[in-house]
């Protein structure tokens, strides 16, 4: 019911999942990132538990396909799932069990992973993969995105569509993107024009969060770090009040 990219990115260290599918919702259950760690994307009859599990082993260093055989050996629905994932190295596995609907099926390179199932065709996640490649000079998120476009161009899933996400984690523990499209008649125009609209100053403003390198983050009047021994009364009183 669903078709997806997940990847890592050498050049920025961003992992991240763009999916799209003919169900409500999905943000809320398939895609899982992680900084410094990898991102996984669990669908046809979704298990959302494969999700910090599969993300836990990534993290111990366990491979990939390690990771799938874990995941699924312990599922007694595993011939109904499908689940792909790509860790802090660029290495993929992916799975697709016997029971998803045709067409179902996945392609893994290294760096990212492409799959779905109850699509019109494999040509859906062979443009995905080819607009992946040929976005190379784009930003990470944007190569993401084209990827999904390209899919749902190319016939997406059979059934229609109405939920799309793109999550991307950076270096903190919270995300960099996590934008979703619940319900929508074109999630995926929908999660284009979202994501255009990130870019315009939630992104920018992301900038002055705190993080693990400057846990004090940017927040005093001229957008400037404050000094490692400054406190927040150091601001004003009446400045941190008006914000």
């Amino acid at each position: 019911m669903t078709f997806s990219i997940v990847a890592w990115d050498a050049a920025s260290g961003m992992c991240g999942v763009a999916v799209l599918t003919k169900f409500f919702g999905v943000g809320s259950l398939a895609p899982f990132a992680r900084a410094g760690v990898g991102a996984l994307s669990t669908q046809a009859f979704v298990n959302p538990l494969y999700g910090r599990a599969g993300l836990d082993l990534l993290e111990r260093d366990v491979e990939p396909a390690g990771v799938v055989r874990q995941l699924t050996a312990a599922d007694d629905g595993r011939a109904h799932r499908q689940l792909h994932l790509v860790d802090r190295r660029g290495r993929t596995a992916a799975f697709t069990g016997a029971e998803t609907v045709e067409w179902a099926g996945h392609r893994t390179f290294e760096g990212f992973s492409v799959a779905g199932n109850m699509l019109t065709g494999e040509r859906v996640i062979a443009a995905m993969a080819e607009a992946y490649q040929s976005a190379a000079a784009a930003d990470f998120p944007e190569r993401l995105m084209r990827a999904l476009e390209a899919g749902e161009a190319a016939g997406g899933d059979k059934r229609g569509r109405q939920s799309a996400a793109l999550l991307v984690a950076s270096t903190e523990e919270y995300p960099y993107l996590d934008l979703r499209v619940d319900d929508h008649a074109d999630p995926m125009a929908e999660l284009r024009r979202i994501f255009e609209e990130a870019k315009k100053e939630y992104l920018p403003f992301k900038q002055l969060l705190p993080t693990a390198a400057n846990p004090a983050g940017v927040y005093d009047a001229d957008a400037r770090p404050l000094p490692p021994a400054a406190s927040p009364d150091d601001a004003g009183e009446g400045e941190m009040a008006s914000r």
